[in-house]
Protein backbone atom coordinates (compact mmCIF):
# COMPACT_ATOMS: atom_id res chain seq x y z
CA UNK A 1 0.00 0.00 0.00
CA UNK A 2 1.27 3.64 -0.75
CA UNK A 3 2.33 6.16 1.66
CA UNK A 4 -0.45 9.16 1.80
CA UNK A 5 0.51 12.33 0.44
CA UNK A 6 0.74 15.00 2.78
CA UNK A 7 -1.03 17.51 0.67
CA UNK A 8 -0.54 20.26 3.44
CA UNK A 9 3.02 19.57 4.02
CA UNK A 10 3.51 20.17 0.14
CA UNK A 11 1.43 23.34 -0.30
CA UNK A 12 3.13 24.92 2.60
CA UNK A 13 6.67 24.18 1.26
CA UNK A 14 5.52 25.45 -2.51
CA UNK A 15 4.11 28.49 -0.42
CA UNK A 16 7.37 29.03 1.16
CA UNK A 17 9.28 28.51 -2.16
CA UNK A 18 6.78 31.14 -3.89
CA UNK A 19 7.76 33.53 -0.89
CA UNK A 20 11.50 33.66 -1.22
CA UNK A 21 10.95 34.27 -5.11
CA UNK A 22 8.80 37.26 -4.61
CA UNK A 23 10.94 38.58 -1.67
CA UNK A 24 14.06 37.85 -4.24
CA UNK A 25 12.37 39.31 -6.98
CA UNK A 26 11.66 42.80 -4.96
CA UNK A 27 15.24 42.83 -3.55
CA UNK A 28 16.96 42.66 -7.42
CA UNK A 29 14.69 45.05 -8.84
CA UNK A 30 15.43 47.40 -5.45
CA UNK A 31 19.14 46.53 -6.48
CA UNK A 32 18.22 47.71 -10.46
CA UNK A 33 17.01 50.60 -9.49
CA UNK A 34 19.77 51.78 -7.62
CA UNK A 35 22.47 50.20 -10.03
CA UNK A 36 20.90 52.24 -13.17
CA UNK A 37 20.58 55.59 -10.86
CA UNK A 38 16.63 56.15 -11.33
CA UNK A 39 16.74 56.04 -7.40
CA UNK A 40 17.29 59.85 -7.60
CA UNK A 41 13.80 60.19 -9.55
CA UNK A 42 10.92 60.78 -7.36
CA UNK A 43 8.58 58.04 -7.09
CA UNK A 44 6.21 59.62 -9.48
CA UNK A 45 8.29 59.89 -12.41
CA UNK A 46 9.80 56.67 -12.02
CA UNK A 47 6.20 54.92 -12.08
CA UNK A 48 5.31 57.56 -14.97
CA UNK A 49 8.08 56.07 -17.14
CA UNK A 50 7.03 52.69 -16.40
CA UNK A 51 3.59 52.86 -17.04
CA UNK A 52 4.78 54.68 -20.33
CA UNK A 53 7.02 51.81 -21.24
CA UNK A 54 3.91 49.42 -20.65
CA UNK A 55 1.77 51.34 -22.46
CA UNK A 56 4.15 51.58 -25.82
CA UNK A 57 2.95 49.68 -29.18
CA UNK A 58 5.98 50.32 -30.87
CA UNK A 59 7.99 47.37 -31.51
CA UNK A 60 10.94 49.52 -32.80
CA UNK A 61 11.31 51.52 -29.57
CA UNK A 62 10.79 48.48 -27.03
CA UNK A 63 13.43 46.58 -29.28
CA UNK A 64 16.07 49.41 -28.88
CA UNK A 65 15.45 49.73 -25.28
CA UNK A 66 16.19 45.84 -25.04
CA UNK A 67 19.46 46.56 -26.51
CA UNK A 68 20.02 48.94 -23.94
CA UNK A 69 19.26 47.55 -21.10
CA UNK A 70 21.43 44.35 -22.60
CA UNK A 71 23.94 46.49 -22.83
CA UNK A 72 23.77 48.06 -19.33
CA UNK A 73 24.02 44.26 -17.82
CA UNK A 74 26.77 42.98 -20.41
CA UNK A 75 29.10 45.92 -19.22
CA UNK A 76 29.25 45.04 -15.56
CA UNK A 77 29.80 49.13 -14.90
CA UNK A 78 27.05 49.79 -13.14
CA UNK A 79 27.06 52.87 -14.24
CA UNK A 80 22.99 54.37 -15.33
CA UNK A 81 23.02 54.41 -19.10
CA UNK A 82 23.07 57.88 -21.05
CA UNK A 83 20.22 58.82 -22.10
CA UNK A 84 19.72 58.82 -26.12
CA UNK A 85 17.46 61.75 -27.22
CA UNK A 86 13.44 61.74 -27.27
CA UNK A 87 11.45 61.55 -24.21
CA UNK A 88 12.15 57.97 -22.58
Amino acid sequence: MRKPRDFDAELKTLEGKARTLKERKIKQLGELVIATGADALDVETLAGGLLGLVETKDAARKAEWRKRGAGFFRSGRGEPPRAIGGDQ
